[in-house]
């Protein structure tokens, strides 16, 4: 007895999607109009009727076409490609321009003039004040 899964087995192709996703089956399930049981029969079916594969797609954001044609090796060969070739289609927008802990940094000082600039405020409020009183 084999176990090494079906390759064409739709349920659990839908069940990887929705997880990369951040899917859980209960959004799924509300957005097909079912409940979470559904969907989990659902992704254990090994076949899904055309229409019904067509609005779970919708819902997922995919076709239909590409829930029939995922494969793990395939999402993971294509975010490999990221890293092993020098161009890839993010260009470098996905590295980081600035240090953060440097921001951090820089908020951390502009917070504490801020708050300089308050505590002098309410220094000149309270001299203002205490100089009524003795005028009076």
């Amino acid at each position: 007895m084999s176990t090494l899964t079906k390759p064409n087995h739709i349920g659990r192709k839908i069940s990887r999607i929705r997880e990369l996703r951040d899917m859980k089956q209960e959004a799924l399930a509300q957005a097909l109009g079912t409940n979470q049981q559904a969907i989990s029969i659902l992704e254990n079916s090994e076949t899904i009727d055309e229409d019904k594969l067509i609005a779970i797609a919708k819902a997922l954001g995919v076709t239909a076409e590409a829930i029939k044609n995922f494969s793990e090796e395939g999402v993971i060969n294509y975010f490999n490609t990221f890293n092993e070739s020098g161009n890839n289609t993010f260009g470098d927008y996905n590295s980081c321009t600035f240090n953060p802990l440097d921001k951090l940094i820089e908020t951390v000082e502009e917070n504490k003039k801020l708050y300089e600039r308050l505590l002098q405020a309410e220094k000149d409020k309270i001299e203002y004040l205490e100089k009524l009183l003795k005028e009076k």
